[in-house]
Formats: structure tokens, C-alpha cells, sequence
């Protein structure tokens, strides 16, 4: 059989959450309810391409080894299969090799799970080298234990969902030219990492504290760092819009500089391939000085989210660093809140609050930290003056005949180069 075009595909979603006596048992279930985390798959899928024609979803004491799912279900799901004229299935649960094999020979139809979904996402959306090299090396990694008595059927997969990536460019499925081809990928990032490491150690040899914004999909990183930068990066509602790392330059008010980072989003239940494969893009926040977890405040699902990320976040081990929840999309609720001790309230399209954030960051970061000095300068000095003004908060400013007593708070590198300047003066 052939399957349609990802823009005509038509897909049923099939979720099955174990009941709450059994949910301990199993490792990292998600915090999201069973609905929920459905409607979050099939906001996936119509990411991907696909329409959505049909859920299915069931609760059980434990999976069934063989389908996941029980087996008065997986019939159901075959009647509901032909019902919508639908083509493929996609579990909101990661399927083991057996039985995704077990479900395509019994429905007769392609089926994916959900990291197969993001894998496909992510192939889709990665535009620069580093991206599409990560994300084949998750998707290798994920077939490679699928191949036993997978070759007539993946050789067969000509589009749609689950086929692009290394099945684009009809990649060998034989398992040595598959280990061969993963550790080419892992030489290449490797170098990519070893890149990284120059680029940041010559950032060290200057210091330029690193601000990190993380956050569930689509909470409105890219808006935020649009916002904050004054750049004009792809900002859109489609999931996973960043994959690659962008890294700007920001002055906060205080006028130190920072470097502000903005990575891919997490979501519930994200494949540990990819945390693995990303590892390069994702050290840049183990770098960071400051994270800053974006928050989709108007999300009914909030709470789940932020538990989501921070499950990522201890996976990476860089709990530790020094947090500030930024609750965004503010302009979508009826009601305003006061900043408090670990949480910034802001609208990042409206640019509300922007201003509230920045004094945060400015008094979050310890490096190079902020310290007040007295300056006796000569008026006529105007250029050491207006550099004084223009990098330090005034405090106190008192002219003196031909001098002029200047109190600023401003960070400790630039008072020392003023210092300096002053005795080589004098």
C-alpha cells in the first residue's frame, strides 16, 4: 500500500493512560491529564501536516505487551480506522519495536508514536546543519532497534508522516551502514560541540554573562527574545518553531551586556534521543549564569507545563543555576499580578513589563556585579563625563567650580577601567 501526502493525511490518535494505583510502576509519566495530553498530540499532528479525523483513548490497569492497548480496543480502532478513511494511527505513547509491528500487521496501515511524530516535526523544521544532523542522529537511533523484519515495510514508506529526515534521502537500512552513518553524525557534532567550547572560551576570556530562555513549546520564547533584543527572529504559534540556538547581544539598564540565548522548547513526554541528540545546542544553557523559564500564563495547562520543563531542566543537572519564571501572554488575561521574588508577569507581544524584566535579570546576575563609586572629574573632561552617565545609574551628581562629584552604581569592570583612566590623568 502507499500512503497520501502529509497535507491530506488523515490520522486517528490513540491515547491510553494507566489508572492511578498503577501510574508509580512506570517510568516518568507525564503530568498531563489523559485528554490533555491527546489534545496536545494533535496539535502535533496538524504541525506535522496532518488532520486529525478521530481520537481513541482507554484506561487500564497496566499495557498490553502486545498492542498497548487491549485488544477489544485495537479492533475498535480498526472499525474507526475505515470509518474516517484514515491512513495512519498515532499512539501518544512510545510503542516498543514489537508493538508497533504487532499494530501495523493487524490494522494493515503506517503507525507512529509520539517521539516518531517529533522526530518528524523536528526533521521538518531544522534549518541549519547542526539541526538536521541532530535530528538524524535521534531518528537513527530511534530506528535502529525497529529494523528486525522492518525492511520490506520501510522501504515502502515513500511520504508522509514518519518518513522524512534520513528516509528522504532513502538511507540504507541494512544496521552496519546505519552504525556507520551515526558515527559520522557524532564526529561532526563533536566538532560542532568542540566549536562551541572555542567560542565560549573566548566569550570567558572576555566576560559576557549568558541569560538562557527555555519554556514549554509555544510558550512565547521567541516573541519574548524578539522583545528583549529588538530582533525580528521567527515568532509563530506552530510548534517547535526554534530548533537551532540564537545567541544576541542585550545592554541591560544597569549597562553591562549580556548575551541572551533562546533554545528549542520542551514538551511533555520528549524523547530522551533528543535530549541526547541536542546536547550540543543544549550546553549553552548549562553555560548560563541565568535561566529564564518562559511560561505560558494564559495556558490552562501551566502548572503541567512548568513541571515539564523543569523535569528536562534536571535532567540536563542545571537545577542548580539561578531561575526566574517569566509568565507570558499576560495580554490574554483578564487580570494583572505583581511581580514576586522568582516570577516576572509579561506580555511579550504587547511589550508589557519588558522594562521589569530587565531590571530583574540586571539584579539576578552576580557576574561582574553592580558596586557604587564616587568620581571627582574635571568639567572640561566631557568624554569621560558622558561615558560615565551613559553606563552607570547616577545616584548623586555634585558640580564643584571646575569639577563635578559624580556618584554611580555601575558594574565593577567599568569602574575599574574609569579608575584607571583617572589615575593615568592625573
Amino acid at each position: 500500500m502507499s500512503w497520501s501526502d502529509t497535507s491530506t493525511e488523515k490520522v486517528v490518535l490513540v491515547g491510553c493512560e494507566l489508572k492511578s494505583s498503577q501510574k508509580k510502576i512506570w517510568f516518568k509519566q507525564s503530568s498531563l491529564s489523559l485528554e490533555e495530553s491527546i489534545d496536545e498530540l494533535a496539535s502535533l499532528a496538524t504541525a506535522a501536516g496532518a488532520r486529525v479525523t478521530g481520537r481513541l483513548t482507554q484506561q487500564r490497569d497496566r499495557y498490553d505487551p502486545t498492542f498497548l492497548i487491549g485488544k477489544g480496543k485495537i479492533r475498535l480502532l480498526k472499525t474507526v480506522l475505515k470509518q474516517n478513511k484514515a491512513n495512519t494511527v498515532i499512539f501518544d505513547d512510545n510503542l516498543s519495536p514489537a508493538q508497533q509491528r504487532n499494530i501495523e500487521k493487524f490494522l494493515d496501515c503506517k503507525v507512529l508514536d509520539r517521539t516518531q511524530l517529533i522526530l518528524d516535526i523536528f526533521a521538518y523544521r531544522a534549518a541549519t546543519r547542526e539541526g538536521k544532523l541532530q535530528v538524524e542522529l535521534a531518528q537513527l537511533n530511534y530506528m535502529l532497534p525497529r529494523l528486525a523484519g522492518r525492511g520490506i515495510e520501510l522501504s515502502r514508506l515513500g511520504a508522509g508522516l514518519g518518513t522524512r529526515g534520513p528516509g528522504e534521502t532513502k538511507l540504507e537500512t541494512d544496521q552496519r551502514k546505519i552504525h556507520q552513518r551515526i558515527y559520522k553524525i557524532r564526529k561532526e557534532l563533536e566538532q560542532v560541540r568542540i566549536h562551541r567550547r572555542l567560542h565560549r572560551s573566548f566569550r570567558k576570556s572576555v566576560p559576557v554573562p549568558i541569560v538562557s530562555l527555555v519554556g514549554y513549546t509555544n510558550a512565547g520564547k521567541s516573541t519574548l527574545f524578539n522583545a528583549l533584543t529588538h530582533d525580528n527572529t521567527l515568532a509563530s504559534k506552530q510548534l517547535f518553531a526554534t530548533l537551532d540556538p540564537l545567541l544576541r547581544r542585550l545592554q541591560l539598564p544597569s549597562g553591562r551586556k549580556i548575551i541572551l540565548s533562546d533554545t528549542v522548547g520542551f514538551i511533555s513526554k520528549l524523547p530522551a534521543t533528543l535530549i541526547s541528540a541536542f546536547r550540543a545546542t543544549l550546553e549553552e544553557i548549562g553555560e548560563s549564569e541565568l535561566i529564564l523559564h518562559v511560561i505560558d500564563g494564559s495556558s490552562s495547562g501551566a502548572e503541567q507545563q512548568r513541571g515539564a520543563v523543569i523535569q528536562v531542566l534536571k535532567d540536563l543537572g542545571v537545577m542548580a543555576k539561578p531561575h526566574l519564571e517569566v509568565f507570558n501572554k499576560t495580554d490574554l488575561l483578564s487580570h494583572s499580578f505583581r511581580p514576586t521574588q522568582g516570577r516576572v508577569w509579561v506580555s511579550a507581544l504587547q511589550k508589557k513589563g519588558i522594562s521589569t524584566l530587565l531590571q530583574r535579570i540586571d539584579e539576578l546576575i552576580t557576574d561582574d556585579p553592580l558596586v557604587q563609586a564616587k568620581f571627582l572629574v574635571e568639567r572640561h573632561r566631557g568624554e569621560l563625563l558622558s561615558r560615565i552617565f551613559s553606563r552607570g545609574r547616577v545616584i548623586n551628581c555634585d558640580y564643584r567650580n571646575n569639577q563635578v562629584m559624580v556618584e554611580i552604581e555601575a558594574p565593577r569592570s567599568f569602574l575599574k577601567k574609569i579608575e584607571a583612566q583617572q589615575i593615568k590623568n592625573k
